[in-house]
């Protein structure tokens, strides 16, 4: 009962602190594709340049669902992100804030079964550029503004399964879900006229997805212990029920409201497929039990499957993504009774991702180090991450993004399922 009071009072704050609607993000990179994709493992997962090797027995390892029935403890996890972030190209700046939700899970053990499920953003969508231009053929002068929102989640349910005290295997069902948003306007400003176009384009995307994994631990010596981690995520497809609509707006001093909002125009479009594509990862690493480990991953994903959801736009196409991760956790001393700081968990790591996004013949790459704090509160604990990173770049007229994200994770362990012995 006191675990649910904490579990409720902890959805309510993440939940008022929060965002998990139409403004997860505002990078302009998110225009392509579905959008900008989400980190989703948990927050002591990504101090550590977010390799998801490793199996505990207090905590959710939502990269890896082979290791559900590692746990020994019913566990809950919640987490939450505070991006601050400068955007620029070769002659201006622009800061943004945002603050969102990045995971809501819980995971249990039954025997040598484990499960898990829960509800995780899978990717957002929240850019706004724009462009004036002149019209050679009419004369004229034309702004053009485009902007997007939105975002795709994702529930799951996983389980998983000891088949040695070596050896295990897992599997996970995902359910995406979710709306985006697309408006192209358009206004003459020389010579100057107070109505402009609107095209607003919605795709409503639903599907379902898979993802498998295995993980292998073995003793070195009578210290060391190897830890191996393998992931596979198969090519599925989205439904995306897609709208258009062409309507007259009017430009005010804040904001661009719509005239004709009744009598807007329907555009026919088709519905669409929209391809997840398959994903593999690899990763080892090697380490003391409640001391130390420091292990790397390799993820490579078939991005070049991937298209824009209404046309295609110039200059820029997918290419094959891979992401690489280098990290890893040490404990002073984890029962120590006389010192609070030996108790800590120090989590550092290394990743480098290209993207797989291609504008203008220039791969976008998203580098980042971050560290981390797993403060102890019992079996439970809170941990704290910081993450400092580079993505996109200046060159050929882009834009390159410069981060820093203060990350928050919860996790509550108890004892749920335990079988009563009578005397």
């Amino acid at each position: 009962m006191k675990m649910i009071k904490k579990i409720i009072f902890c959805i309510s704050l993440f939940v008022t602190t929060c965002s998990w609607s139409q403004d997860n993000t505002a990078s302009p990179y998110s225009y392509y594709g579905l959008g900008e994709p989400k980190f989703r493992g948990t927050q002591d997962v990504r101090s550590m340049g977010g390799i998801g090797i490793m199996s505990d027995s207090l905590q959710l390892n939502l990269l890896n669902p082979a290791s559900y029935s590692r746990l020994l403890t019913t566990n809950f996890s919640i987490g939450g992100t505070s991006s601050f972030t400068t955007m620029k190209n070769s002659s201006e700046s622009e800061k943004v804030q945002r603050t969102t939700l990045d995971y809501i899970a819980v995971g249990f053990p039954v025997g040598k079964i484990g499960f898990s499920f829960g509800l995780m953003p899978y990717s957002a969508v929240g850019y706004r550029n724009e462009n004036t231009f002149e019209n050679t053929n009419d004369q004229t002068t034309r702004r053009e503004i485009k902007r997007g929102e939105g975002n795709v989640n994702k529930v799951f349910i996983g389980t998983s399964y000891n088949i040695n005290k070596k050896l295990s295997f897992g599997f996970e069902l995902g359910y995406h879900f979710g709306e985006i948003t697309n408006n192209y306007i358009e206004f003459i400003t020389e010579p100057a006229v107070p109505l402009g176009t609107i095209e607003r384009n919605n795709s409503n995307i639903r599907g379902i997805s898979f993802n498998t994994g295995l993980l292998y631990q073995t003793k070195l010596n009578s210290k060391l212990n190897l830890q191996t981690s393998l992931t596979f995520s198969p090519e599925t497809k989205l439904k995306s029920d897609n709208t258009s609509y062409l309507s007259t707006v009017s430009l005010g001093a804040n904001n661009i409201e719509i005239v004709d909002n009744q009598n807007g125009q329907e555009i026919n479009v088709a519905d669409t497929e929209i391809r997840l594509p398959s994903k593999f990862g690899f990763g080892a690493g090697i380490g003391e039990s409640k001391k130390w480990l420091i292990g790397s991953e390799i993820v490579y994903t078939q991005s070049s499957v991937l298209t824009n959801r209404f046309g295609n736009p110039e200059n820029a196409t997918f290419e094959n993504a891979t992401k690489i991760g280098i990290g890893g956790y040490y404990i002073p001393k984890y029962d120590s009774f006389s010192s609070y700081f030996s108790r800590i968990v120090y989590r550092a790591g290394f990743r480098y991702e290209n993207t797989g996004l291609v504008i203008r013949n220039q791969s976008i790459k998203d580098y980042g180090m971050t560290f981390g704090l797993g403060l102890p509160l019992g079996i439970s604990k809170i941990d704290l991450g910081f993450e400092f990173g580079k993505r996109g770049t200046t060159n050929n007229a882009l834009i390159e993004e410069n981060y820093f994200n203060l990350n928050i994770g919860l996790s509550f362990s108890d004892i749920w399922f335990k079988k009563r012995k009578i005397d």
